[in-house]
Parts: C-alpha cells; sequence; structure tokens
C-alpha cells in the first residue's frame, strides 16, 4: 500500500465524508503547485480519479468545486476511488458507491441548511528528540530557567538566533509561551511552563 502524506489523507478523509465525494475544495494552505502536485500523486495511484460532467461551469482559481475544463470546455471534477477509501480504512458503500450525479455540475455554494465550517484545530506539534530545538525547550523548563548566555553556549546559537526561535518556534509554531524575569546574578532568566 502507498505511504499517504498528512496532506493527502486530509483530501481523501475530507472527500469521503463528502455525499458527492467530490475531493474538491482542497484544504486552504494548498494551492497552486502544490495542489496539482499532490491531486497528481493521488491521481497516478488511483485513490481519486477525473469524471467528465455535461456542465460547461468553469473551473474556478479558488478550487472550490471543479478540478478543470477538458476540451470542449466540460467541467471535470474529482472525486475519490473505492481505493482511496480503502486507502484511509472506508469500506466501500456496495459497487455503486462512486459518486451519484456525476453528470451534473457541482455547486459553487453550500446549501441554506449546511451548517458552518469550523475552523479545524491546529496540529499539535512535537519537536524531535535530540535537536537543538529540544535542547532549548529542555532548558526553558529547567525550575531555574535559563539565560541566553547559557542557551548560546549549549547550542553554540548567536543570542539573536535565540531569541528568534522563541518568538518562531516555540511560541507561533509549538504556542509555548516564553516568560522572562530579572534575577540578580544572573540577569534575564526565560522559563517554560513545565510539561
Amino acid at each position: 500500500m502507498t505511504k499517504l502524506s498528512d496532506t493527502q489523507l486530509v483530501i481523501l478523509s475530507a472527500a469521503a465524508q463528502r455525499d458527492d465525494r467530490n475531493v474538491l475544495p482542497l484544504p486552504g494552505f494548498l494551492r497552486g503547485g502544490a495542489a496539482a502536485k499532490v491531486v497528481g500523486a493521488l491521481l497516478s495511484c488511483g485513490l481519486i480519479a477525473e469524471t467528465v460532467t455535461d456542465s460547461q461551469t468553469q473551473a474556478d482559481a479558488a478550487l472550490n468545486r471543479i478540478w478543470r475544463n477538458d476540451h470542449d470546455g466540460r467541467a471535470i471534477v474529482l472525486h475519490i476511488t473505492d481505493a482511496g477509501l480503502a486507502a484511509i480504512g472506508i469500506e466501500p458503500a456496495g459497487p455503486d458507491s462512486a459518486p451519484t450525479g456525476a453528470d451534473e455540475a457541482p455547486s459553487a455554494e453550500a446549501p441554506e441548511d449546511a451548517p458552518a465550517k469550523a475552523d479545524p484545530a491546529p496540529k499539535a506539534r512535537t519537536p524531535r528528540e535530540g535537536t537543538k530545538q529540544a535542547k532549548l525547550i529542555e532548558m526553558l523548563r529547567r525550575p531555574d530557567g535559563a539565560t541566553i548566555d547559557e542557551i548560546a553556549a549549549a547550542t553554540q546559537w548567536q543570542p539573536h538566533t535565540i531569541r528568534g526561535a522563541f518568538a518562531g518556534a516555540l511560541k507561533k509554531r509549538l504556542g509555548l509561551e516564553v516568560t522572562s524575569e530579572k534575577v540578580e546574578g544572573r540577569g534575564r532568566v526565560y522559563k517554560l511552563p513545565v510539561a
């Protein structure tokens, strides 16, 4: 079986939950060349397939429902195949589990009675073991914390790199809040809450 990336799993899972099994819309972070690459890989594995419709609806840049148009201008939609369902552990409903209404153009608007989509929760990230970032977090979680100079000595990073890691990697990516306080004899000491 093909090993699927997180992005491919998200796309296939979302398609499996839709009544028409349409792969589109793709996740908001996936656009342009990246979208084409991921979709191309799923097509080549047979996990999704293209369906030509009789509709002349034009594909849109936002990739809401129509993937592309063929040479005659007909809309082409993407749908998850039985192999795609099996790849994510879903048993196909039956022999005709293909999407219904393949000859109809999918609606670009959500039905009025459809619930509003909630923003997905951010994926929890954890640093890899044995990295400088893991060492930084370990030092900041000590009861007495760490100074910039102590971190620089342990990681061989420049002070500006350490401050950037506090704001970028720790706060923005990992959601960790670094606190600081002046300690007599040590200077400014930085700490993280103990996990």
